[in-house]
């Protein structure tokens, strides 16, 4: 029915010939059972959910693989359990830690890898360099309260940040460092979203299947003085993050 709720579905998924497939309706019902059981619940078996729905094994698998592309059901061992809401971030000048300890969850990252080299044309192009210039590469797995969530890869000039490797504490907020410790403030960004699959490197160190959605934001920063600062590969798993920002109108009219 239209105008039941406004975060809904258009007549709740319902095409206009009003035939629906089998695993869209165990889906629905299976939605209703997470509503009743809660964040954290162990959902039952497929045997006895297909005889609950009356449908194929298979018709409720597919219904269950979207439920978790989806985000509202993960794996967990051997069962599947109700997940909690999708962590909200900002599509603004803050950091990662900020959107997270906003929503009550505890940050963290795990460094994969930090390493310095010849900066390549494209890149020294973005960060107002020459190309050869040295740079530095820090790749990170975003943790919300110890959960993978997310994979971050941060290039930034060395002459910016010439001792990053021996005075960054890489499970902590690289904003943060920069305002604090160097004195350098974030001016303005342009940021690009789109949606992508991980690549099989990208799944294993988040640690989600392949045909996983992400969600990939590609951000380059400017310090408050307009000089470029850094650029931003930030993937971010489909199911677990939606992203939020505030419109308004110009100031300035045409």
């Amino acid at each position: 029915m239209y105008g039941q709720d406004p975060g809904a579905p258009v007549r709740s998924g319902v095409p206009e010939h009003g035939r629906i497939p089998k695993y869209y309706a165990a889906k629905v019902e299976i939605a209703a059972l997470l509503a009743e059981l809660g964040e954290g619940e162990v959902l039952p078996t497929e045997r006895e959910l297909a005889a609950r729905f009356e449908v194929s094994r298979e018709t409720l698998r597919q219904a269950l693989r979207e439920l978790v592309l989806e985000g509202r059901l993960r794996r967990a061992g051997r069962g599947t359990v109700v997940a909690g809401p999708k962590l909200e971030q900002p599509l603004a000048l803050a950091s990662y830690t900020e959107g997270v300890r906003g929503q009550g969850r505890r940050p963290g990252r795990h460094l994969v890898g930090l390493d310095r080299f010849p900066c390549p044309p494209a890149l020294a192009a973005d960060l107002g360099l020459e190309a050869g210039d040295p740079v530095w590469h820090m790749e990170r797995v975003l943790l919300a309260d110890d959960e993978r969530v997310g994979l971050e890869s941060t290039y930034v000039a060395l002459a910016r940040v010439p001792d990053l490797a021996a005075d960054f504490e890489p499970d902590s907020s690289f904003y943060a460092y920069l305002h604090d410790r160097l004195g350098i403030a974030f001016g303005d960004a342009d940021e690009r979203l789109e949606t992508v699959l991980a690549t099989p490197r990208e799944a294993l160190l988040i640690g989600t299947p392949g045909a996983l959605p992400m969600l990939l934001i590609h951000r380059l920063s400017r310090d408050t003085g307009g000089r470029p600062l850094e650029r931003v590969r930030s993937l971010y798993r489909g199911d677990r993050f939606s992203f939020t920002t505030h419109l308004g109108t110009s100031a300035e009219r045409n």
